[in-house]
């Protein structure tokens, strides 16, 4: 027998990519939807085995006129907007929002598995990761689309007789970040800029924060994937859900690790960037209680381990002081 269709929005993307991949190698057909007019994102849909690529804007364009029908057994919507900095409300709400809601109806009305990826950002300068309203503090305009998707999706759960889930991604990391530029992971972009400079740039502190003790939830790739792949498989999955190592590490700590595989580098503060300062979370940590209590065992990769499987073996043993 053939097995379901499985459609993969933002495939061409980091995490959309490796759950394209992850899908394909465990037998899955998988659809790949991505923005085929961009000959980059065409590249990276190569060797993924897929039976089938969209543009996304035909996609859209089919859910808005009744005219999608292909067989689908499950949706994994990673695509978005996702640039923090931006400040085009209309392509954002555009796309995070309306079509976001259009694919998660049409998944819905055929009892499809949806299961989409929210952010972290949504909470903001909260400080508590509690999936509730007191919460949810967004700081930017990408972050206030994420939660309006996740406030309607919220309204769904009561009529919905297929998982219908909502993925809230902490900081996430690992191979495949090349193409994301200043999108990429924090850990990306340090791993980078002291393999090619020697010199790793930090944030200074202020408000009682000391020079590089901002603090993320650093969560590998491969967790997030398996994440969604757990949830798609579960009929009576419903709900919003932390996706994060459940521990924050300060950039300091990052840095000192990075520092000691390398073996050389060292580290300078500057001042936080007039256009980030006010909408710069300081501290973030998943709450994997839901997580726990909706089945989900298997421990999340530390940061040390991340690393090892994201870059390979240290180059040295030896460490330099940060400076």
């Amino acid at each position: 027998m053939t097995s379901p269709l499985h459609l993969v929005t933002g495939a061409a993307g980091f995490v959309g990519r490796r759950l394209a991949a992850a899908l394909s190698a465990r037998g899955a057909r998988v659809v790949a939807v991505d923005d085929l007019a961009d000959p980059a994102k065409r590249g990276r849909l190569e060797g993924l085995g897929l039976v089938d690529a969209l543009d996304r804007r035909e996609l859209a364009d089919r859910l808005a006129h009744g005219r999608f029908d292909l067989p689908l057994g499950g949706v994994f919507h990673q695509g978005a907007t996702a640039d923090t900095l931006s400040r085009d409300p209309a392509q954002l709400y555009r796309n995070n929002l309306r079509f976001s809601l259009a694919l998660c109806d049409h998944a819905l009305a055929r009892r499809i598995p949806f299961v989409y990826a929210s952010s972290a950002a949504v909470y903001g300068a909260a400080g508590s990761f509690a999936r509730r309203p007191r919460s949810e503090r967004p700081l930017n305009l990408y972050a206030r689309t994420k939660l309006a998707l996740d406030h309607a999706v919220r309204r769904r759960f009561p009529c919905a007789t297929s998982p219908l889930v909502g993925l809230r991604y902490f900081n996430v990391y690992g191979p495949g970040e090349d193409h994301k530029g200043r999108m990429a992971s924090m850990v990306h972009r340090a791993h980078r800029q002291l393999t090619e400079t020697g010199v790793l740039r930090l944030f200074a502190g202020g408000h009682g924060l000391a020079d590089g003790e901002q603090r993320r939830d650093f969560v590998h790739v491969d967790d997030v994937v398996a994440v969604n792949l757990f949830f798609a498989e579960r009929p009576t999955a419903r709900g919003l859900f932390d996706v994060g190592s459940g521990r924050s590490r300060s950039f300091n700590e990052l840095a000192r690790l990075l520092i000691a595989r390398l073996g050389r580098g060292r580290v300078v503060y500057v001042p936080i960037p007039t256009q980030v300062a006010g909408r710069y979370q300081t501290f973030t940590q998943a709450d994997l209680r839901a997580l726990r209590r909706a089945g989900y065992a298997r421990p999340f990769l530390s940061l040390e381990e991340g690393l090892a499987r994201t870059f390979g073996p240290p180059e040295a043993t030896g460490a330099q002081a940060v400076a």
